[in-house]
């Protein structure tokens, strides 16, 4: 094959420092703009999303050349340092350090969209703990109890 193709899609999954309630709903469209323009400025494309004021769910299909760490880590920096100077009432954001990351088959894009944007129904029966827990089983993720909180 003369060139490389691909198609990356992925959920990511990943709260406040301490699941601190530190995203308000009023800046919520606002940070996924900042998100989205952060993935197009590293040729991804954010896709759909969505979460609570402790934690967030991006679905997104990435660049070939960018790593899923590599991504996270330019989404994470750069939008706590743009909430900080956005909204200096917030100035102790903070991202958790680790993050989920899970594979979508692009038959499953529309699911996991729908998933996203229904967070705070789905949230009126589980909480953010228990949700990551039932996608780590989901996905068959092995994992140690003791380092998945902060």
């Amino acid at each position: 094959m003369s060139q490389s193709l691909s198609s990356l899609i992925f959920h990511f999954v990943f709260s406040t420092k301490h699941r601190r309630h530190q995203i308000p709903r009023e800046i919520q469209p606002r940070l996924h703009k900042f998100i989205a323009g952060t993935l197009r400025s590293r040729q991804s494309k954010l896709l759909a999303a969505g979460g609570m004021p402790d934690h967030l769910h991006l679905l997104a299909s990435l660049n070939r050349q960018i790593s899923v760490s590599d991504a996270l880590q330019k989404i994470k920096s750069n939008s706590s340092r743009w909430i900080h100077e956005s909204f200096p009432e917030l100035n102790r954001f903070a991202w958790q350090n680790g993050y989920a990351a899970f594979s979508v088959s692009f038959s499953h894009i529309e699911h996991v969209k729908r998933y996203i944007q229904n967070q705070e129904r789905h949230h009126r029966k589980r909480t953010f703990k228990e949700e990551l827990l039932l996608l780590l089983k989901e996905h068959l993720v092995e994992f140690d109890q003791r380092y998945l909180w902060d």
